[in-house]
């Protein structure tokens, strides 16, 4: 549980106070903890869990050449249906990464999409069938955030998203804020093409209460149903940034818009979901609405805000107290830690909640060095593993947050594990 400040908003992780914050003059909240934890009755109510028991029955058999009772134990498996998952198609995902794929699907290696070491055909396939890799294959360092504020030309992304693919190993962009410009994710969709990379799209709700974000909706839905290329490099669509905690619209209507989006793309096998904290949930009754409707879970991790915090290398109570309340009431769904990272500076609007919490390079570095360390634990979480991503991939797309400095050079060694 922990309260964080971005961008002059005031953020709260905690399940901690009533946040009803002013866009244009932040205001200081009261802490008034109350934990929101979901009933046996309100759980089966939001969605059937996608959970595996084993139990036994046990049972006598009586035969009339034995004078004693056998009593055998048999296991039963007990598979509880979960609601279709509109934008993962099981046949559109390879579960055998690693084994040959049919050629005539255009794929040139013996991989999936977008497993590091897999190549792009030169074509584009008649279908993504066997296209994707399993989410299950998707844990620990997974790519970075990636701000387009700047509406970069379509060279300055490729020269990124190589970058990104080549020098670390990411196998997604997930972006953030939003470039308006016609034909924009377009150019997302091709740099990402050459690249071999894949993304995670966002409808950027911003931080204004504005309704910019429909238009950008449309104009997204648009650009995925006519680019060809774009089913085979976008793996999800975001709602985000934090549209529960702002209060852009009621957990019902987010709900509804995740649906209606989901209809909207089933025909691409593209999944849906909304990109919030745990906090957001968690001031809103847990949102079960929201939680039924995604598809996968987008969660904001920054501890350096926590009221608890002090030095990265002991954050990792921090993180577990808000990822266990998502494994916790998300019902084995697929989780990513989306916006995610330890700030390098302070600043207006990125201030400490803790007088203990300590910005600096050293800092940053070690709380994806803490990260890594836990792949062995993110690779067992229920939902198929936890994928993080690094907030965020340059100092010029916001301050302190970047891997690369404004110079353009790494700030520190960086070099996650995508697999363990």
């Amino acid at each position: 549980m922990f309260l964080w400040k971005r961008k002059g908003i005031h953020r709260y992780t905690s399940s901690a106070c009533n946040a009803n914050s002013n866009s244009n003059a932040p205001t200081e909240h009261i802490i008034r903890p109350t934990l929101y934890n979901l009933t046996t009755e309100d759980r089966k109510d939001v969605v059937p869990p996608r959970l595996s028991h084993l139990k036994g029955i046990v049972f006598k058999m009586r035969s009339s050449s034995f004078k004693h009772t056998a009593v055998v134990v048999v296991p039963l498996l007990i598979l509880l249906q979960a609601p279709r998952v509109y934008g993962s198609p099981r046949s559109k995902v390879n579960d055998n990464a690693g084994v040959s794929i049919n050629a005539s699907t255009g794929i040139t290696t013996s991989n999936c999409f977008p497993a590091n070491g897999f190549t792009m055909p030169s074509t584009v396939p008649s279908s993504t069938d066997g296209w994707w890799c399993d989410m299950d294959t998707e844990y620990g360092f997974v790519g970075f955030s990636y701000e387009v504020t700047a509406c970069q030309t379509l060279g300055e992304l490729e020269t990124d998203f190589k970058n990104i693919r080549k020098q670390f190993e990411g196998r997604y962009i997930r972006l953030y804020g939003a470039c308006d410009n016609d034909g924009f994710y377009d150019d997302i969709i091709e740099a990402a093409w050459t690249a071999g990379i894949g993304v995670h799209a966002l409808i950027w709700f911003g931080f204004d209460g504005s309704d910019e974000w429909m238009t950008r909706r449309d104009a997204l839905f648009a650009t995925l149903h006519s680019n060809l290329k774009a089913p085979f490099v976008t793996r999800v669509v975001q709602f985000g940034s934090e549209p529960l905690y702002d209060g852009v619209l009621s957990p019902q209507d987010l709900a509804d818009q995740v649906w209606d989006a989901k209809a909207q793309l089933d025909d691409l096998g593209i999944p849906v979901t909304v990109s919030d904290m745990a906090y957001s949930y968690q001031e809103n009754n847990g949102a079960p609405e929201v939680i039924q409707a995604i598809d996968f879970v987008d969660a904001h991790m920054l501890p350096y805000f926590s009221q608890q915090a002090s030095i990265a290398n002991n954050s990792w109570p921090l993180v577990l107290d808000d990822l266990d309340w998502f494994v916790d009431n998300v019902y084995g769904k697929k989780i990513y830690l989306s916006e995610n990272g330890w700030p390098s500076k302070n600043y207006s609007g990125v201030e400490p909640n803790s007088p203990y919490a300590v910005a600096n390079v050293q800092n940053e570095h070690d709380y994806y060095t803490l990260l890594d360390s836990k792949c062995t634990y993110f690779k067992t979480v229920p939902g198929g593993g936890v994928g993080w991503f690094a907030h965020i991939y340059s100092d010029n797309m916001e301050p302190g947050y970047g891997i690369y400095g404004t110079n353009g050079r790494l700030k520190f060694p960086f070099a996650p594990r995508t697999s363990c």
